[in-house]
């Protein structure tokens, strides 16, 4: 219960803060600085240690690339019949296909299956990263910018300067010559920032006016996002036999709300950017109820 509430409250103290202009503008910036450069990479070195690997393993990162292969094209066969440009689908693309795996799966994942299982949704936060970086990149530039190019090296780029990505690396190499178990009381402070504050900048950066003209596209994302793409995952799961917490988690992962750093990307390629901070905020609250839905239903199978 006590998550839930801090949910709430971190959220809600972002809008208000927001809304009273209590706070500099670009606030969020600096908090998403400490997250990405301290927080997310404590989270890793206190869990991915200890995580066991199999085989099963596998299914996280498979499942993860796969949300955003089958985003690409169901938008793009929905954009098509729409006669909708590639500006547009591009834009749908991105808030369809990413999960908010961190900055809000981390704290429901505390809430309705407890802090022991983040070692899991790392590794969907990793490959999901690593897939908007590459399959993200790649839609963002097809429907910004003027050449529909991007270079293997501006990738290969974005990825190895990634501080959670490098933290990942660091803790999976790391701990396998050096014992950290000293340094955890360390790792637990700096991890534990990582809910409150990344849920306060959610809440800094939610904007709601002018939604009534992209109702279509944004239920449709909304659609894809909260239902679609963890009913896939769900699917894949019985069918290859996955089951226990690591079906679980990728199943729950997959039904996060859209990420918020797709804004950025569609900022940075010129993409709807209104239409994408709309699906964000919209995404999250929604997702509220979905996400509880999506519990019973996964606990109904995997029990």
């Amino acid at each position: 219960m006590v998550n839930f509430v801090l949910i709430a409250v971190c959220i809600l103290a972002g809008m208000v803060f927001r809304s009273t202009k209590s706070i500099h503008p670009d606030a969020h910036k600096g908090i998403n600085t400490w997250i990405l450069y301290l927080a997310l990479p404590a989270v890793s070195f206190k869990y991915l240690p200890k995580v066991h690997w199999t085989l099963e393993m596998l299914f996280p990162i498979v499942a993860t690339f796969l949300i955003a292969v089958f985003s690409f094209v169901f938008m793009s066969v929905y954009s098509k019949k729409k006669g909708y440009s590639r500006r547009s689908q591009s834009t749908m693309e991105l808030i369809s296909g990413y999960s908010n795996t961190s900055f809000i799966g981390f704290p429901l994942i505390s809430a309705f299956y407890g802090e022991s299982l983040l070692s899991i949704a790392i590794i969907c936060d990793q490959t999901m990263f690593f897939s908007l970086s590459t399959l993200g990149i790649i839609a963002a530039v097809k429907g910004g910018s003027r050449s529909g190019k991007v270079s293997a090296v501006f990738i290969l780029k974005r990825l190895i300067t990634f501080p959670p990505l490098i933290g990942c690396i660091s803790a999976l190499i790391l701990s396998q010559f050096i014992d950290f178990t000293t340094a955890e009381p360390f790792f637990d402070k700096l991890a534990a920032t990582v809910s409150p504050l990344a849920l306060f900048s959610v809440g800094l950066q939610l904007k709601f006016n002018g939604w009534k003209k992209l109702i279509p596209q944004m239920s449709v994302s909304m659609l894809y996002k909260l239902i679609l793409a963890p009913a896939i995952v769900l699917g894949l799961a019985l069918l290859s036999g996955i089951k226990g917490d690591i079906a679980r988690i990728t199943i729950f992962e997959a039904a996060m709300p859209t990420l918020v750093t797709s804004s950025i990307i569609a900022e940075q390629f010129r993409l709807n950017t209104k239409l994408t901070n709309l699906t964000i905020g919209f995404s999250i609250i929604v997702g509220f109820l979905t996400t509880a839905i999506w519990y019973r239903i996964i606990e109904i199978f995997f029990n």
